[in-house]
């Protein structure tokens, strides 16, 4: 397939629920922007913990990730609402699926779950929570989550129980560099999320995920790439969307910092005319 022959590309922006622009009026007045300059979907990343000398660009202060795509999700009818890494090991399994499922339930389906293991050693340590054992936790947690959505009656600690409400499993997108994510993928996983959207960096490992997954008989994986877009520049930003789509790619969060509003308009309206 050569780029010009190339499919488009789902467009997603990567919402800041951390640091000033994290407020009640920013977060719901930019997701609506998203969803009128037609972006597919919105993102916001998971940090619980973070240590004074890892607060620049934010102050220490985030939101919470689940609960805020259920505010966003009050806020929007069509646009989709994932998170961009959803830290498996901090969180436990059960009210963690509860959750997950419940988000679902009231966003009418439109909710995309990335996965990942984690990596600052201070949060694990404020967690209380075993870095080392962090792949372990994270594929107990993705096995768990598949039995409540595919099970009206799931088990946890030997006690079965009533998983309900029972809505369409969410896409489970799996971060992390490709040693480490492409086993995970093809057990628990529906795609990547790499930090990369460079395509000459990601047609190989696409093309190895991929026969992977096929000879699990698994479908082909869904790639969303997390990363900045050159967009500035209208035509170098097309031209690195079609080669994405022609290494194989499905979708695109483009992240950048932005001051507040008036800033992200800039952003989705660059975003959207691609």
């Amino acid at each position: 397939m050569n780029a010009r022959s190339a499919p488009r590309l789902e467009r997603g922006i990567l919402l800041r629920n951390m640091g000033p622009q994290a407020t009640a009026g920013t977060l719901r007045e930019c997701a609506r922007l998203a969803e009128q300059a037609g972006l597919d979907h919105v993102w916001v990343v998971d940090h619980l913990a973070i240590p004074p000398d890892e607060a620049e660009g934010s102050g220490g202060r985030y939101l919470d990730p689940l609960t805020t795509l259920a505010w966003l999700a009050a806020a929007t009818t069509r646009l989709g609402l994932g998170i961009a890494v959803l830290i498996a090991p901090y969180r436990p399994p059960l009210p963690t699926a509860k959750v997950i499922a419940t988000l679902q339930e009231l966003c009418a389906g439109r909710f995309e779950l990335g996965v990942g293991v984690g990596w600052m050693d201070a949060e694990f340590r404020a967690l209380g929570v075993d870095r080392r054992r962090r792949g372990e936790l994270t594929d107990e947690f993705l096995a768990f989550l598949h039995e409540c959505f595919a099970n009206e009656v799931a088990a946890s600690n030997g006690q079965r129980f009533i998983f309900a409400p029972r809505p369409a499993r969410p896409p489970f997108l799996i971060g992390g560099a490709a040693a480490h994510a492409f086993p995970r993928i093809v057990r628990h996983g529906d795609g990547w999320m790499p930090m990369s959207t460079e395509p000459a960096v990601l047609a190989p490992q696409i093309a190895e995920l991929t026969a992977r997954m096929a000879d699990a008989g698994r479908p082909a994986p869904r790639i969303v790439p997390l990363g900045a877009l050159p967009l500035a520049d209208s035509a170098q930003a097309r031209e690195r969307l079609d080669a994405l789509a022609a290494a194989g790619v499905t979708g695109i969060v483009h992240a950048a910092r932005y001051d507040g509003v008036s800033a992200f308009v800039t952003l989705v309206e660059q975003l959207g005319r691609l």
